[in-house]
């Protein structure tokens, strides 16, 4: 990497992991962004190993939210959808991977703009059933392309109205679940290579400094502009994700 692109890189992850800091998601937004200068293969690895630092650092404070019963519907179908995943990024080089994340891209920032001019959808499914849809979502999406995880809780958790602090808190626990079985999953079938050890190093201290100010801003939130900030950042990321 260059100077120039270290720099780039410095930039996005510390904004993403304030937002992720002050949230408990929106790390999403750096996935796109870096894979303009960083191979997928490289990153998406390294990826699971930022999220379980970035996870465990909000945990440390706010473990006592999480909405137990929430995650235990979730991880059942994460885990399967982790093996599927693991499949697909075994099978595909990085410009496949940088194609299928486009295609993913494209589709989501659609949808993103038509629900934006439209009242918000009633959802159809029984919350259990929706839960594991999402989670098996998150899981095969999230493993072959290492991005859309934590969107896709932020999207379920905001949909049934959970509370600020259990919003954090759960969704960190589920991505730090995530991240564990993941980066196990990636060990196994050989993708740390000497290149991820090497970017890791590089991004880990960069995520860290994003991560406190992130924590700063969110001793800040208060439950009434919750709310729009979960709205405005999932916009964010459809716009970021569009881009790609």
């Amino acid at each position: 990497m260059s100077a120039l692109e270290i720099v780039y890189c410095f930039a996005v992850i510390v904004f993403a992991y304030a937002l992720r800091g002050g949230t408990g998601f929106g790390a999403v937004l750096v996935m796109p962004l870096l894979a303009l200068v960083i191979p997928m293969k490289a990153l998406v690895p390294v990826w699971s190993i930022l999220s379980v630092v970035a996870g465990a650092s909000i945990l440390r404070h706010d473990y006592r939210h999480i909405a137990w019963a929430d995650f235990l519907l979730l991880m059942p179908t994460c885990l399967l959808g982790v093996a599927f995943g693991l499949y697909f990024y075994k099978m595909f080089d990085s410009p496949s991977l940088a194609r299928g994340l486009g295609a993913l891209v494209v589709i989501y920032g659609a949808l993103s703009l038509r629900a934006s001019t439209r009242p918000a959808p009633i959802w159809q499914l029984p919350r259990k059933s929706l839960a594991r849809l999402v989670g098996l979502i998150a899981g095969a999406i999230g493993t072959t392309f290492g991005a859309l995880t934590s969107l896709s809780f932020a999207m379920y958790f905001d949909a049934i109205r959970m509370p600020m602090d259990q919003f954090r808190a759960t969704i960190s626990a589920a991505l730090v679940t995530m991240g564990v079985v993941r980066g196990f999953g990636y060990f196994v079938i050989g993708e740390y290579t000497s290149e991820v050890w090497v970017l890791l190093a590089i991004t880990l201290p960069m995520s860290l400094v994003g991560i406190y100010f992130g924590n700063r801003f969110y001793a800040e939130l208060n439950e009434r502009i919750f709310r729009p900030l979960v709205s405005l950042t999932l916009i964010a990321c459809g716009f970021a994700l569009m881009v790609k």
